[in-house]
């Protein structure tokens, strides 16, 4: 047999044993058969390199490390779930009676038909093949971009290098990359045999092995893998239900969740996670609780999506993970905004999958409520990445004086701020006290840079925790426009910063001058305005000048902006020093297109949808985003009847052909600066 026969024949035997192997359970050869067929292959690839292909087995023992990851534009967002915190029998019912409302069904129709699955607690991930094979792996990230993981996602042997039957041009499917309760075990036993640190947990173990530079370190960690559900679909017949997508992913070679149903009506939902609940602790992997879906496509599609989350699914928790432990002294934090927040330091607790020393007792009010001392014995929560928080004092526990008095007293609220001894103000009707210091206060500095330089606020990629903190205990920084008077002898200066990332830094930082609208007002880190928040703002306003000095019933004309946000507002432009931030930034050359020009002409995006798909020749699809945006527009994930304009680049795909079937207009990126001029 030729040698590239021979390797075709080998690769092929060796992907069944291990899919039997690894998603079917079921072992067909001898290890000692298996691992003789691998050597084989590997000396044949070694001899003729050409033989080695992007689906060969050996690929899955990792390679040489990585220097950094690469960033991965989400064709398709990787959008989060609702969750649902009432982890009793209404937890079902709301999310059921939400969907009935919004389909307009009354008490007389027929129940929803949903999918339940359960949530996995591992880490997301998106294998995109392309005609069958796998060709890029990528973390959630933001939903909108994430880290190209593809080597180290080759090492989970459960996932198929190539898939199984006939092959769509495109095909990306989602899923969670896990650690097994026994492999998680298994693995620990091993490391602390070799006298080397062990995993917290195995959700931990699972990201953090993912997240490895060195492929030949991830391929070493035993890691799992489940297919959920889809994102970019090109050439494949989507099936009309959820539940036939999750066939169809298993007939493709994918492992998937056996613990699923097809439930009709809340009580087959509420039944499905009690169930699974009373199963939670023999299951062989975590779970935090399950997840509900309406299983028909159309039905999705009609209830789209609200911000960044579906409305056709939601994750419903089970009850948190609760564990005592004592109190040692509880201080107070100084949050980004001024938040003034009691803080329990604790004799460490592992809890909720994590070793907990600090926790939560979120305001004064709910201090004095609970009546949280030093010395007290506590129950301590934690559910997932929700902070950990402190529930209730076990008063029986607590230390007593002689003459029956509580050991120490109540822990009052401080008049001035730990961080710069401002004054401290609780305003009325309102549970959480704030420093006054605003961006003067230490704290309340270090976070607002870190916010005002985060992704999806200015996008200065290198200024980090460590940075921010040398910058603003130097003296080098203390508002965001210093930041635009950084030079280089400062940067390189600091605490283990080489002459090239400093650079780097500068250089991100002059990159971020040239902004949009939504990204400056997210960035100022205003008090309840979010991301989407600051879009319609910078939509509806169109310029700086106009947001700052509307009043709070103008505010309050747009749309999502209630009483609380309109006064947040109107307070953050009414302090001087915010509004000298502002101009010191401008100054500073920070810029932005604006929606609105001389004379209140609107521009001619205004209200308008867009939809983007393929590869424009110079914009990224954020910036493209961005740009239509800070004009009036929107950006859609889809083609509808309401979707004014397709922008496509190279290897559009289905978005175009839907276009056209619809008559909607089709433009290039030359036709759509053109638009973004007018």
């Amino acid at each position: 047999m030729a040698a590239a026969d021979r390797a075709r024949w080998l690769r092929e035997e060796l992907e069944r044993y291990n899919h039997a192997y690894y998603v079917c359970d079921q072992s067909i050869v001898p290890d000692a058969e298996y691992d003789a067929l691998f050597l084989e292959l590997r000396e044949l690839e070694t001899e003729n390199p050409e033989l080695c292909t992007p689906d060969s087995p050996t690929l899955r023992v990792g390679g040489a490390p990585l220097a950094e990851f690469q960033t991965v534009h989400h064709r398709v967002p990787m959008l989060s779930i609702r969750t649902e915190t009432d982890t009793t029998v209404s937890g079902a019912e709301a999310f059921d009676a939400r969907i009935r409302r919004e389909l307009g069904l009354t008490a007389e129709d027929a129940p929803v038909e949903y999918v339940a699955e359960l949530k996995f607690d591992g880490l997301a991930v998106s294998l995109r093949y392309e005609h069958g094979l796998l060709v890029q792996a990528a973390t959630r990230g933001d939903g909108e971009r994430g880290e190209d993981v593809t080597r180290n996602v080759r090492t989970i042997r459960q996932i198929p290098l190539r898939l199984q039957g006939d092959a769509p041009p495109v095909l990306e499917v989602r899923g969670e990359a896990y650690m097994s309760r026994p492999d998680f075990e298994k693995f620990n036993q091993r490391q602390r045999a070799l006298g080397k640190p062990a995993l917290v947990n195995p959700r931990n173990g699972a990201a953090g092995s993912i997240r490895q530079l060195d492929p030949a370190l991830c391929a070493r960690r035993p890691l799992s893998f489940f297919a959920y559900g889809l994102g970019e679909v090109a050439g494949w017949s989507l099936p009309a239900t959820h539940g036939e997508v999750l066939d169809a992913l298993a007939a493709c070679g994918f492992p998937v969740c056996q613990h699923r149903i097809i439930a009709h009506g809340a009580q087959e939902l509420a039944a499905f996670h009690q169930a699974m609940g009373g199963m939670r602790d023999s299951l062989p992997f975590d779970i935090d609780g399950v997840v509900y879906k309406v299983n028909t496509i159309a039905l999705q599609q009609q209830l789209g999506f609200v911000t960044r989350e579906p409305r056709w699914a939601v994750a419903h928790k089970y009850p948190a993970e609760e564990m005592l432990t004592t109190v040692e002294a509880i201080e107070v934090q100084v949050g980004r905004t001024g938040a003034i927040t009691p803080v329990a330091r604790l004799v460490p607790v592992f809890v909720g999958g994590v070793t907990v020393t600090n926790a939560t007792l979120h305001n004064f009010d709910e201090l004095e409520r609970k009546d949280v001392r030093p010395g007290d014995t506590v129950i301590v929560r934690r559910a997932g990445d929700v902070i950990p928080e402190v529930v209730s004092v076990v008063p029986e526990r607590r230390p007593m004086r002689d003459g029956n008095a509580p050991l120490h007293p109540r822990v009052a609220m401080p008049a001035s701020c730990p961080e710069c001894g401002s004054a401290i103000e609780k305003p009325e009707g309102e549970a959480i006290a704030r420093c006054t210091g605003g961006l003067y206060c230490p704290a309340q500095r270090k976070q607002a840079l870190l916010h005002f330089a985060s992704r999806r606020a200015m996008d200065i990629e290198g200024l980090g925790d460590r940075i921010v903190d040398q910058l603003v205990e130097g003296g080098h920084v203390r508002t965001p426009a210093d930041l635009y008077h950084l030079g280089l002898d400062q940067v390189a200066g600091l605490d283990r910063m080489a002459a090239k990332s400093a650079q780097n830094l500068l250089d991100a930082i002059a990159r971020s001058r040239d902004a949009t609208l939504p990204r400056f007002i997210f960035a100022l880190g205003i008090r309840n305005v979010g991301e989407a928040t600051a879009k319609d703002l910078a939509r509806q306003c169109g310029t700086l000048d106009i947001l700052m000095t509307a009043s709070e019933e103008q505010l309050q004309q747009i749309p999502d902006v209630g009483p609380v946000v309109a006064a947040s507002i109107v307070h953050f432009f009414a302090q001087p020093h915010n509004r000298e931030v502002i101009a010191a930034l401008r100054a500073a050359g920070v810029t932005w297109p604006e929606g609105v020009v001389a004379g209140n002409t609107v521009s001619a995006l205004a209200g308008k949808t867009f939809v983007l798909t393929g590869t424009l020749p110079s914009l990224g699809r954020d910036e493209a985003r961005d740009l239509i945006e800070s004009r009036g527009g929107k950006v859609a994930g889809s083609v509808s009847g309401k979707t004014h304009y397709v922008v496509a680049g190279a290897e559009a795909g289905s978005k175009l052909e839907k276009a056209r079937a619809l008559g909607i207009p089709v433009i290039d990126e030359a036709q759509l600066m053109e638009l973004l001029k007018q």
